[in-house]
């Protein structure tokens, strides 16, 4: 095993870069990846201003970017075990970086939404290739916890940072820098990749891809999701709501078909769901994505529609959040290594939701410190702790050569646990302001509705910490392999008692 300061020799005989060299190139890849879906939020207005975007437009300069990055996860986890995830990284990292240049250049709204489309699937080629890259990198039960509290710190950070970032960025320069400041991360980044990286892949993988089920897994799930974030401009019961979600439910049980009876070499075997940790991780990570994307954006909406602050007022009045998100996953990682990952969930989860339940009191016109600050920090908190262990039960006894896979698979169910759970929270929401009684001033009204996904949201939550008590109580924590010039085709589990 190796220390986060050593390093190693890898495939063909080249020296390995320091741990830790690797383990702040993908924290910082990832955080980029997270920032971007928040940082546009605050810049909206500013966007709209410049390039004229009808409130349609506005709505598809985010749902354009989460389409393709939830469509695109599972496809592009496997490609980074199949094709190399150094490779696959690099592909990402520089089509992520040559996209927010081009969508920061946009001269028209149709510009701007393509180039955030793009955007989606570079960071779907990057998001699993971070985690893959760790999770093959770090084995041992020690460097694992502290290189997953790492990643999962500065990746669980990303969205309150985004929302500060946008409003410093927005009112200060420019919305155009909300895009421009991936560049120069991205050239950086780029650079320490082909210094610190090295190659590996799937053992004995064929390199053949699985195209009848990438096709079918990537529409269903781009389908999917187009019908439920198009739910901001039509009703569940629209024709547009419900043809979309009966074609994406028909495409993934086709793509379940594909990977169960006719795919050789499937995209995703089914036989990884065995795994009880893996299945139950990726069953909390949906009630994680569902409550987080919730607080974020309704909380963005009151503290600027309800109490008048300003963009850059709203990103600081979310940093104290982000800061308890920063120190909760950092110390997730020494605690589950007293408590185990099944107990860890129970209570940050539980943390979280009790935070969510104190914000769902509050009215119009509520003061920050009295009211907001508390129970922010407390969901940061909560959801601090949970995400290490989350993250460790998800992708614990992943075969070496699975390792891509079950990361986009983690991935892929907090995004769309994330898309679902927002555009039902949204539609509750707005149901609720729109149904409040005559002579209710409108400030109130929509205090009202947000009130009522602030409580969701918590509701959300405490399922997630349920579904923790499903874990075994012997939850395998980490892998240890030799050292080796070709990557193990399996890996030896380790598993601690909790």
């Amino acid at each position: 095993m190796t220390a986060l300061g050593q390093s190693r020799s890898g495939s063909g005989g080249r020296t390995w870069a320091p741990s830790w060299a690797v383990l702040a190139i993908c924290c910082i890849a990832q955080f980029m990846v997270v920032l971007d879906v928040s940082i546009v939020n605050v810049a909206l207005p500013a966007m709209r201003d410049g390039l004229g975007l009808s409130v349609t437009g506005q709505q598809w300069v985010v749902n354009a970017y989460t389409l393709t990055f939830a469509g695109l996860l599972m496809l592009g986890g496997r490609a980074a075990d199949l094709f190399g995830r150094r490779r696959v990284f690099m592909i990402g990292l520089g089509l992520f970086t040559l996209c927010s240049l081009f969508g920061g250049l946009a001269q028209s709204g149709a510009w701007l939404i393509a180039a955030r489309a793009a955007q989606g699937v570079g960071g779907a080629i990057l998001a699993p290739a971070t985690l893959s890259l760790l999770t093959t990198k770090f084995v041992g039960l020690a460097e694992r916890r502290r290189a997953l509290g790492a990643w999962s710190a500065t990746a669980a950070s990303g969205a309150a940072i985004g929302v500060l970032l946008g409003g410093v960025l927005t009112d200060l320069l420019d919305w155009r820098w909300v895009l421009f400041v991936n560049v120069p991360i991205g050239i950086l980044l780029l650079a320490g990749s082909w210094l610190a990286l090295t190659e590996s892949k799937a053992a004995n993988a064929n390199p053949n891809l699985d195209l009848p089920g990438a096709v079918t897994v990537t529409a269903g799930l781009s389908v999917l999701v187009y019908g439920i974030v198009s739910t901001d401009t039509h009703s569940w019961g629209s024709p547009t709501t419900v043809v979309s979600l009966a074609v994406g439910a028909l495409l993934l049980a086709a793509f379940l078909l594909i990977e169960a009876r006719f795919a050789r070499h499937p995209l995703l075997p089914l036989s990884i769901f065995k795994s009880r940790s893996l299945s139950v991780g990726n069953a909390i990570a949906v009630t994680v994505g569902a409550a987080l994307f919730g607080m974020y954006f309704f909380l963005s909406l009151y503290l600027q529609q309800v109490n008048g602050y300003s963009p850059l007022r709203a990103g600081l009045a979310f940093l104290p959040s982000g800061l308890a998100v920063m120190a909760g996953a950092l110390s997730a990682s020494r605690l589950v290594a007293l408590i185990g990952p099944r107990r860890q969930l129970v209570i940050g989860l539980g943390v979280a939701a009790a935070g969510l339940l104190w914000l769902s009191q509050a009215s119009a016109g509520s003061g920050y410190l009295a009211h907001i600050l508390g129970p922010a920090m407390l969901v940061g908190v909560g959801l601090g702790l949970s995400f290490v262990p989350m993250t460790m039960s998800a992708t614990a006894g992943v075969p070496a050569h699975e390792a891509g896979l079950a990361s986009g698979l983690l991935n892929t169910s907090r995004q769309v646990g994330g898309a679902i759970g927002l555009a039902a929270m949204a539609t509750i929401a707005a149901n609720v302001a729109h149904s409040a009684v005559p002579g209710v001033r409108l400030d109130a009204a929509l205090t009202n509705g947000y009130d009522v996904a602030f409580g969701v949201s918590a509701v959300i939550l405490l399922v997630g910490s349920a579904l923790a008590l499903l874990l075994p109580r012997s939850t395998p924590l980490g892998t240890v392999r030799a050292p080796a010039r070709e990557e193990a085709p399996s890996t030896v589990v380790v598993a601690a008692e909790v």
